[in-house]
């Protein structure tokens, strides 16, 4: 079986996930100790040790985090929402409806999603589609603009229309 609510095991003053906790902690103490050998001893790769120990701090980033978020507490009743651990019984009424309300906003999401794959993405929708595949490739002429500099005549020579991509 399952754990109950009544039957919690009862953890020390360090929580879940010990073996996360005390991995981290062996991490900074590692990590600190190959950075200050680096910064205070006389050796040629002090740079390597420096480097060495801040990596390994940062590496107990991972365990500190793994440690933090294994004992977040979340009650069951605000997980029914989030993955679907609906109450037996409730298969009538508004759970019946909500149901139904969830898998057709399931499918039209999933519709949409495909759509925005099928098309381009969000940027070819209809509107562009339509201007460009309505009436087959547009030549746009790209006009050319002099500079007008004080007391010089400088002619541009006139460039080619472009078509757009299709």
């Amino acid at each position: 079986g399952g754990c109950s609510a009544d039957m919690e095991p009862a953890y020390s003053g360090l929580g879940r996930c010990v073996a996360c906790f005390w991995l981290a902690v062996v991490f900074d103490v590692v990590g600190l100790a190959v950075l200050l050998v680096g910064v205070f001893a006389n050796v040629f790769f002090y740079d390597l040790l420096i480097y060495a120990g801040a990596i390994v701090i940062f590496l107990s980033l991972i365990w500190w985090v793994f440690w933090y978020s294994g004992n977040i507490e979340v009650p069951p009743a605000e997980l029914e929402d989030d993955v679907g651990l609906l109450k037996k019984g409730r298969g009538s009424g508004l759970g019946g409806f909500a149901g139904v309300v969830r898998r057709f906003s399931g499918r039209v999401s999933g519709s949409i999603r495909s759509s925005f794959r099928r098309n381009g993405g969000p940027g070819a929708g209809p509107a562009r589609r339509s201007a460009a595949g309505s009436r087959g490739a547009t030549a746009v002429p790209m006009a050319t603009m002099a500079p007008h500099a004080a007391g010089c005549d400088v002619e541009m020579p006139h460039t080619a229309s472009e078509t757009p991509p299709t």
